[in-house]
């Protein structure tokens, strides 16, 4: 576990009295990029959360960094990124992430680098509820950033963006895990896979594959990794032969 940034097993989740994490486990290496892909609603942000350590769960065991998830030591070494940005529409980018820069006793030279790591220097001055809906997931992505946390857990951080600035971000990711930082980040479009050191497959609450994206190719016989992820979808569908 030492090598592991996220260790998870037996992990249970029910909401709603529906199970939708259905008692996984798997571990992610430090210092490289795990995509944790698969369709919307197929419990991504749920394990998001409960890696987080901000979700209620049924049964199993989350560590996080050689902690249990949600110890008070890991808020300063995990950035969060959740679907819904979580900025304050009535101040400036630069306000906004000033005030989280003292909130996480980050220092104040963070806010310009995190601002310029996702590209926006040029409206560090606008109001928050001005920004587009890129330019709002990008202000929030930079909140997460600030301190340069260990491990970023990242919930589909590029979605809406296009594919330049999507490029871009995923340039950024990379050069933070080169830098010593885990990476967990969701998705549900498959051509993120190829970019990521590690995947995880998810569907219906299950991980239907934990590898890398060669061994995923090599396993299932292709070389595309969506046809990977349908024929892994495919073979988890079909009845199992009870012998007579």
């Amino acid at each position: 576990m030492a090598n592991s940034a996220i260790t998870v097993t037996g992990l249970r989740v029910v909401r709603g009295g529906r199970e939708v994490v259905k008692d996984i486990g798997f571990e992610t290496p430090r210092g490289r990029i795990t995509g944790l892909l698969g369709p919307s609603g197929c419990g991504k942000t749920t394990l998001m959360r409960s890696i987080v350590g901000v979700q209620i769960v049924a049964g199993g065991d989350v560590t996080v960094l050689d902690l249990p998830a949600g110890s008070p030591p890991l808020r300063r070494l995990i950035g969060y990124a959740t679907q819904n940005p979580a900025i304050y529409a009535d101040l400036t980018i630069a306000e906004a992430l000033r005030y989280f820069a003292s909130v996480l006793r980050a220092p104040l030279s963070d806010v310009d680098r995190v601002i310029a790591e996702v590209g926006l220097t040029d409206h560090a001055d606008k109001l928050v509820g001005s920004l587009s809906g890129g330019q709002h997931s990008r202000a929030n992505l930079a909140v997460a950033l600030l301190g340069k946390p260990e491990l970023l857990v990242l919930d589909e951080p590029t979605v809406g963006l296009d594919p330049l600035l999507r490029d871009e971000l995923w340039a950024l990711f990379r050069r933070l895990a080169d830098g010593g930082a885990t990476l967990l980040v969701s998705s549900h479009v498959m051509d993120e896979a190829a970019r990521c050191d590690h995947l995880l497959l998810m569907r219906e609450g299950r991980i239907l594959a934990d590898d890398t994206p060669d061994r995923l190719r090599e396993r299932t016989g292709t070389a595309d990794l969506e046809q990977a992820f349908l024929r892994l979808v495919r073979a988890a569908s079909k009845p199992e032969v009870t012998p007579s």
